[in-house]
């Protein structure tokens, strides 16, 4: 088996330094962040660039007319004297400039702000000093989606209001049953792209929202300890093989308060996704997808009857079709858009029009588009953010859309987040890699050269934090052909001669990338404090992560865990021809997706792994819910070997080492159900374990309690592994 590697030295300074604290590895984040330009964007029909300042206090303004020198634009007193002075009735606390704007000329921008009464939605001119318009909802609404006439629709929690621009409040639903939801983000548990739960039409004249009915879902108990006497917070959780929610998609017209329900058929058990308005407003279209996840009908409905118009396109697949993004229309031709998918090997790009021809394949080689940033100015080219090097690096693309040629308008390695101005001939570019922790440069976009540098940040540990060295390293998969990318961080005061134990962190599921070159090569600081303490620390990107494209991800079809295993006991035969790796002493670590792998490796692989660290970790795919477990596993019902192979219910009594199960007591993504049955067969097994809870957090630890965990985890390793 062949392996490259590619080594970057991260060199501390030779003055007095040290290793991270415990609570840095929390903390740390933003105690040593390189220097940046915090919310930074083109300011709309300009040259000129704005940023907030390093203490927020004010926006700033970097401008080719002045040769890129910073000048402040606005600051957070002259806004909120304008906000008060606007809106008399209510009272703000505004302590910093808002971080989120909307540039929406040349000298305005939108915002949002919460005041004690209502929520608000303000313009602000930012050469006059005043608030030139304002909408509002109030202040227990959420999820507001505004329209283009100042109509907002709002959630009171099940329940539709909207708020016009004359202030009236009009009641869109009023179900009184909380099983059925109306207009929440939250359907089909987000996934398949779903981000939003209302769509306003072009106009603002007509609202499309989710109308979710999970009555027929049975109450899934999770116990607040809180309570003078513990009480049950029910939720709906359908696990796989077993009832699921019924979705369908209303028109609500807002002048005669009429609603239309869309007429997407049977089966009702099935996914709507892909909402999106036609411009004309008179059509829209939605992915409906089978609830087996194979057969994606792209359709087009008539907005005034709800009557299905036509079937545009159809996907189906051996595997899964797994629909992630609404059409994005071109400016300006009602006609054309782009739609994103995977189903020919990577999730690229295809220019259509409303009758369904393909007009444009816009994919580029291997590249998969991972954020699409908008049209130029003469709405014939689409920038976006995409993949190169295996998936370790993303770079600027631009495409043309009648030739479909690309070009790439970033080219130096690394990890870039990069806009184009307004007039189409500068970039912003922002990147960071292995060895560069942040620069920002603004760079002529016929010749990609940089015309000035913005920020060359320093190496924030440098006197400060002695880090460890980080490389790269190219792998094989099984298969002999896949190359796997990985990452090893060295031990602190790292002496070859010596052995050291060794922590694999580990996710290896689907929609993440833990590899990546950017700063520190997307290590976590708690990676590198393990590091530092004298372990050898190492992840590996298995087959069925992120950024490699459908192929790559589809080999865990109805086996999760297992072609995922076999990729990650290559990363220890890696590990175990390192003359400075102990062999004897290898543990692992992760959580959710990861603590699956933790525990599968611990149980499959029990005389390789000794010490085990499992949070949140899924047990048994049929205590998991429908939309992500049946897209990989398919229902119980139809895969049952599946199921048993991949059960670490069954292989409790394979257990060797010390494994400690992390859960949050009020998970409702991997429900703490997973952990307990876990024991259970432990304990009926005859095999110790270690168990410990957070009893009022949920699928992660967060805040100061994330300090405790990772102190726990330590601890452990270095009780069992280290000693």
């Amino acid at each position: 088996m062949k392996k490259y590697i590619l080594s970057f030295l991260l060199v501390g300074s030779f003055a007095v330094a040290q290793n991270l604290t415990i609570e840095e590895t929390v903390l740390g984040p933003r105690k040593y962040a390189p220097t940046t330009q915090t919310a930074q964007q083109w300011r709309k029909d300009s040259k000129s660039i704005t940023y907030l300042s390093t203490d927020f206090s004010s926006l700033v303004e970097k401008s080719a007319a002045n040769g890129w020198t910073a000048s402040t634009l606005a600051t957070k007193a002259e806004f909120e004297t304008a906000l008060k002075s606007k809106i008399s009735n209510d009272e703000f606390t505004i302590r910093t400039f808002p971080f989120s704007i909307n540039w929406k000329t040349v000298n305005t921008f939108e915002t949002e702000v919460a005041g004690k009464k209502n929520n608000y939605k303000v313009t602000y001119d930012v050469v006059s000093k005043q608030i030139t318009s304002v909408i509002s909802y109030a202040i227990e609404g959420s999820q507001a989606k505004f329209a283009s006439n100042n109509n907002i629709a709002w959630l009171q929690d099940n329940n539709i209001r909207i708020t016009t621009p004359s202030g009236q409040v009009i009641e869109v639903t009023n179900d009184e049953n909380k099983a059925i939801v109306n207009g929440s983000d939250y359907v089909h548990r987000q996934e398949f792209g779903i981000d939003r739960g209302m769509w306003w039409n072009e106009k603002g004249t007509q609202l499309a929202y989710y109308r979710k009915d999970e009555t027929m879902v049975a109450n899934y108990p999770l116990t607040n300890w809180n309570e003078r006497e513990a009480i049950n917070k029910d939720i709906k959780y359908p696990m796989a093989g077993m009832t699921s929610e019924n979705v369908t998609l209303v028109i609500y017209d807002v002048a005669s308060g009429k609603k239309v329900t869309i007429q997407t058929g049977e089966p009702k058990d099935q996914y709507l996704t892909m909402v999106s308005w036609e411009p004309t407003g008179k059509h829209i279209f939605i992915g409906i997808l089978n609830r087996e996840q194979n057969f994606l009908k792209f359709n087009k409905y008539d907005v005034a009857t709800g009557a299905f118009v036509k079937t545009l396109f159809m996907e189906k697949a051996a595997t899964w079709v797994e629909p992630q993004h609404a059409l994005t229309f071109v400016p300006n031709n009602p006609t054309q858009f782009i739609y994103q998918t995977d189903f020919f090997g990577f999730n690229q790009m295809y220019l259509y029009n409303t009758d369904g021809k393909l007009l444009k394949n816009l994919g580029f080689n291997d590249v998969v588009v991972k954020d699409v940033l908008g049209f130029d100015a003469t709405n014939t080219k689409i920038n976006y953010i995409g993949t190169t090097n295996n998936g370790l690096d993303r770079q600027l693309f631009q495409v043309d859309l009648k030739s479909g040629k690309t070009i790439q308008l970033t080219t130096v390695p690394g990890t870039h987040t990069a806009s184009v101005s307004s007039d189409g001939t500068m970039i912003l570019d922002q990147y960071s890699n292995l060895t560069t922790p942040n620069e920002i440069s603004i760079l002529n976009i016929k010749n990609k050269m940089a015309n000035t540098s913005l920020v060359k940040a320093e190496n924030p540990f440098t006197g400060k934090i002695d880090l460890p060295k980080i490389e790269f390293v190219t792998l094989t998969s099984p298969d002999g052909k896949t190359p796997l990318n990985g990452r090893l961080i060295y031990p602190g005061n790292f002496d070859a001669t010596k052995k050291y134990p060794v922590m694999v962190y580990v996710y290896g599921g689907s929609h993440a990338q833990l590899v990546n070159n950017r700063w520190l090569g997307g290590a976590g600081f708690f990676d590198i404090y393990m590091a530092q303490k004298g372990y050898v620390v190492f992840t590996l990107d298995n087959r069925g992560s992120d950024s490699r494209g459908k192929k790559f991800c589809e080999v865990t079809h109805r086996n999760l865990g297992v072609n995922e295993m076999a990729d990650q006991m290559k990363g220890i035969e890696f590990l175990k021809s390192k003359s400075f790796v102990d062999a004897d002493k290898i543990g692992v670590f992760g959580w959710s997706y990861g603590g699956f792998m933790t525990t599968s490796l611990m149980t499959n692989h029990s005389d390789v792994f000794k010490v085990g660290v499992a949070g949140g970790p899924v047990i048994d795919w049929k205590y998991y819910e429908i939309m992500y477990g049946e897209r990989y596993m398919d229902t119980p019902q139809e895969n049952p070997e599946g199921y048993e192979k991949t059960s670490l219910l069954n292989k409790a009594k394979d257990l060797k080492g010390r494994l400690l199960v992390i859960h949050g007591a009020q998970d409702p993504v991997v429900v703490q159900q997973h952990s307990m049955n876990f024991i259970e067969a432990c304990i009926k097994a005859g095999k110790q374990v270690d168990y410990f809870l957070y009893p009022n957090h949920e699928h992660n630890v967060g805040g100061r309690d994330r300090i405790h965990m990772y102190a726990k985890i330590a601890d452990y390793f270095d009780l069992h592994l280290k000693k």
